[in-house]
């Protein structure tokens, strides 16, 4: 399978040198193409205010450039949306999944304990987190939060629709339903941990970060416990070698592998 890395939206936020990123995985495969994550969607380009909280607005400082959409990027290499068969959700969160009603026939595969957050949510945090019309229209297919062993790590091998090579990697605490997603492209394994972390250091032997990124990380957790953890045992899988383990904000990690 051939996997491209793409940059579906990019970041400015104070304190943060070097912006942020919303690193997503564009796969071809022989049941059609697969996207990781979106990023923004063609609704925050142009309507900003009515889909983008004013909050993130302010502490995030999007760059809202349509060229990032997913759909942009997608159609820059001769597709179509509806070429575009499935899409993987690490989480929910807008600058993950803002894209979706962009790509209309796509089958939407994320944990089931991630979907019931967004639509029955059990406190303000996750009621601002979850903007109900991004999830208008879209089909989606749950899984629970177990499977085989995959390096350590529980994995969901049974993706419908989907060859053995893509699986959802349950990686819980920045969410109820937090998911990483490994595929096996050309160069062996990867594993796109979404918002397990946020800084390329924390899965460095010894580990470190940033103190901005380290408050983000707090405020956005939901289950602190457990997504340290997940730091943990993603560093142990780093140190490995057998796996290319990335975060879906360092724009480090995007260079390296774009």
């Amino acid at each position: 399978m051939k996997v491209h890395h793409l940059n579906c939206a990019t970041f400015r936020p104070p304190l943060v040198a070097g912006g942020l990123v919303a690193h997503c995985l564009l796969v071809e495969t022989d049941q059609g193409l697969v996207l990781v994550d979106t990023g923004f969607g063609m609704n925050e380009m142009t309507n900003p205010k009515a889909t983008i909280d004013p909050l993130s607005r302010k502490l995030l400082k999007p760059v809202l450039d349509i060229n990032e959409t997913a759909i942009s990027q997608v159609e820059r290499r001769g597709y179509t949306a509806d070429d575009v068969r499935h899409v993987l959700l690490t989480h929910l969160d807008l600058d993950h999944a803002g894209g979706l009603r962009d790509f209309p026939k796509a089958t939407v595969h994320v944990l089931d304990s991630e979907l019931e957050a967004a639509s029955d949510p059990r406190n303000v945090k996750e009621r601002a987190r979850y903007p109900k019309a991004q999830r208008e229209g879209v089909t989606f297919r749950t899984y629970e939060a177990e499977g085989e062993d995959w390096f350590g790590f529980r994995a969901v091998r049974d993706v419908a629709g989907l060859p053995d090579d893509i699986l959802l990697v349950p990686l819980v605490g920045h969410t109820r339903g937090h998911t990483g997603i490994a595929v096996k492209g050309d160069d062996g394994w990867m594993l796109h941990a979404g918002d397990a972390y946020f800084y390329r250091g924390e899965v460095e032997t010894p580990p470190s970060t940033t103190f901005p990124l380290k408050l983000t990380a707090r405020q956005t957790e939901t289950i602190r416990e457990q997504r340290l953890s997940n730091v943990e045992r993603l560093r142990e899988l780093k140190a490995g070698g057998e796996v290319e383990v990335f975060c879906a904000h360092d724009p480090v990690e995007l260079a390296r592998l774009a």
